[in-house]
């Protein structure tokens, strides 16, 4: 039985994996982690200034966090205090952040840390790196469209897209929207939709002479990335203490 705790835990995010998780015949929900207290499937959440008191008490075998990227670095520094694996979903870290992570996970509890846990985007990922291995003098744009409420731009998710696209062509400039006169070079142009409730669409666009090929994706629901996040929760228990990615997850 693997013991969940989940960060976040009064967001839509957090209640979307905590209803996962109770209803995983092989895992237990034993609490969560918010910034105010509370309750989730009955189990009780706690305000993030008890979280070490709290993972002391319930000894979970993995913390799952989906907040923002000051409060998640703080409790991924708690969880590796108290030997609890992690799973973290949040964006918008600074390389300075990335460092204080690594510092407090390696050696000392495996993490799978990724910009999304969907099963669908990792497999997007590896079309969009062997599509830019076969059209790199092809122009380059990405696309990326989200809720009205999320906080970073562009999403974690475009932003590891765009590093897969370094790796495969050579780092491009990066052209972050358009206006103006603006003749077209070798960059990769970046454009970022917010609007409504739209869950998380991304796609990439080469296009070349008399030809364009895209290759995208587009969730519907919250549900994949909370389905992909518990997948990664079982997975992880009792790895090498690392930080890993749901590619290594999924074997891909």
């Amino acid at each position: 039985m693997v013991k969940v705790v989940v960060s976040g835990a009064l967001g839509r995010m957090g209640t979307n994996i905590g209803r996962i998780v109770d209803e995983a015949p092989d895992m237990e929900l034993v609490g969560g982690i918010d910034v105010r207290e509370g309750t989730l499937f009955k189990t009780e959440v706690v305000p993030a200034a008890k979280i070490d008191a709290f993972l002391s008490e319930k000894k979970p075998d993995v913390l799952i966090d989906f907040t923002v990227a000051g409060a998640a670095v703080e409790n991924i520094k708690a969880a590796a205090r108290n030997g609890v694996a992690l799973i973290v979903g949040t964006t918008g870290f600074s390389p300075e952040q990335r460092e204080t992570i690594a510092a407090a996970v390696e050696g000392n509890v495996p993490a799978v840390i990724s910009s999304n846990f969907s099963v669908g985007v990792n497999i997007f990922w590896k079309l969009v790196r062997e599509a830019a291995r076969e059209l790199g003098d092809y122009d380059v744009e990405v696309t990326e469209a989200h809720h009205r409420y999320k906080k970073d731009a562009p999403s974690g998710t475009a932003k590891t897209i765009l590093e897969i696209l370094d790796r495969e062509l050579g780092s491009r400039e990066k052209a972050y929207g358009r206006v103006g006169e603006t003749e077209r070079k070798d960059e990769i142009g970046v454009h970022v939709i917010r609007g409504g409730d739209i869950v998380g669409d991304h796609s990439v666009l080469f296009a070349g002479n008399f030809e364009c090929i895209e290759v995208s994706h587009r969730a519907y629901d919250r549900a994949v990335f909370a389905q992909g996040a518990v997948r990664a929760a079982r997975w992880v228990v009792g790895r090498e203490p690392r930080i890993y990615g749901m590619q290594d997850v999924l074997g891909l």
